[in-house]
């Protein structure tokens, strides 16, 4: 086997040599993905990213198709595989249970994920999921020296069964009459609240911006400890295809078919379905565009699949562009945070915030994705890993550790 099949035995940052391709290449694909998805969060007030068609542009022409693309083939799809790959982290850096050292080493990595994430939430963007990561993974350090097939079993069971339970409660509303609907969903948010937010933080500076961030941090914080129960079992799913050696390319062809397969279904139909519920006041689907949202990690795991056999068949020079933007993932996934604050409300920016429609967000997302293909591979020709990850990793192992490449 080589250094890129194995996982490090002694308690020291990896290098270049070390590094497991498809896991970077993957992780790099999820960082790009899950911008797509929080894009809409820094550019409108948070009420209006829970609910799109709320916001007073119109869902037709291109801002309906920017709204479909992203409902369709990124949202839920980059959250899941990220935290697929983050339960594969737990135990490349923690080892066995049995390891003190190593454990030790990942709860002061924990630690400190947790405390730039709260950095990160209450300074910049409140929809960090660091934090959200870091307690979660304090549980998953639990079960990371479970078998492969322990991992599936649990991690792919629960995930489906929390599938089938959101696929139901979806139908179940839509079977609803319109005023029950409404009661169940809490207070409406009225345009005239959207619009007195937007303009607060456009006129109020820095300060105006962060109180907003503050108040949709606060209410996030709650959502993020409800998705445990969502998120562990997935990270437990991700060490078992690793583990397995799934991750790798070493499974049975058929597997990686089936979930190529499978994804491809269940793509086709929320593509269809989510196409005819844009834009309408009542859901004509019966709550079938919601339930099949339900199964966004079979997507993602069709998504991996693919990934891994163009790999195998020799299309590395393809895949290989994602893999310096996943060895730099933490700094690529700060780095959106950084920008798009900047563009939208940050008061040294333009300060675009609830001007821009899905569609011109989408040049941004666009704009941010060619910055990071071309800037990640040119820092790691001069660097070990990205600044972030630098500064990550002197925190966790309480040391200067090695920045710029040897030789």
């Amino acid at each position: 086997m080589t250094t890129t099949d194995t996982v490090p035995t002694r308690p020291n940052p990896v290098t270049g040599g070390d590094r497991i391709f498809n896991l970077d290449m993957l992780r790099g694909l999820a960082v790009l993905g899950i911008l797509a998805v929080n894009a809409l969060s820094f550019a409108w007030p948070f009420e209006v990213y829970g609910d799109p068609e709320s916001a007073p542009f119109a869902m037709a022409g291109a801002n309906k198709i920017g709204t479909w693309v992203t409902d369709v083939f990124f949202h839920d799809k980059f959250r899941s595989l990220f935290s697929m790959l983050f339960g594969v982290s737990i135990f490349l850096v923690g080892g066995e249970r049995s390891d003190k050292t190593r454990g030790k080493l990942l709860r002061s990595r924990l630690f400190w994920l947790f405390v730039i994430g709260l950095i990160h939430g209450l300074g910049i963007w409140y929809g960090d999921i660091l934090m959200h990561y870091a307690y979660t993974g304090l549980l998953m350090l639990l079960m990371r020296s479970m078998s492969a097939g322990k991992l599936l079993w649990i991690g792919g069971g629960v995930s489906l069964f929390w599938g089938v339970v959101g696929a139901g409660m979806a139908i179940l509303m839509a079977s609803l009459s319109p005023e029950v609907r409404d009661q169940m969903g809490g207070p409406e948010v009225s345009p005239e609240k959207i619009a007195a937010t937007i303009e607060a933080v456009r006129t109020g500076g820095w300060i105006a911006a962060m109180t907003e961030n503050l108040r949709a941090w606060a209410f996030v914080q709650g959502f993020s400890l409800a998705l445990i129960p969502v998120t562990l079992p997935l990270m437990m799913l991700g060490l078992g295809l690793f583990k397995s050696g799934w991750l790798a390319g070493k499974g049975a062809m058929w597997t990686y078919l089936l979930a190529i397969a499978a994804g491809a279904a269940i793509l086709a139909g929320l593509g269809w379905y989510r196409w005819q519920t844009l834009g309408v006041e009542d859901d004509p689907t019966g709550g079938l565009s919601a339930a099949l949202a339900q199964f966004g990690f079979v997507i993602t795991l069709g998504y991996a699949a693919l990934l891994i056999l163009l790999t195998k068949g020799g299309l590395k020079i393809i895949t290989g562009r994602l893999a310096p933007v996943g060895r730099m993932a933490f700094t690529n996934y700060l780095t959106q945070s950084i920008l798009m604050a900047s563009l939208f409300y940050m008061p040294w920016g333009p300060l675009l915030y609830g001007q821009w429609g899905p569609a011109m967000i989408w040049s941004a997302v666009g704009g941010i994705w060619i910055l990071q293909l071309i800037w990640s591979p040119l820092w790691l020709s001069r660097f070990e890993m990205g600044p972030l990850e630098w500064i990550w990793r002197c925190l966790t192992y309480g040391r200067m550790v090695p920045l710029m490449k040897r030789g």
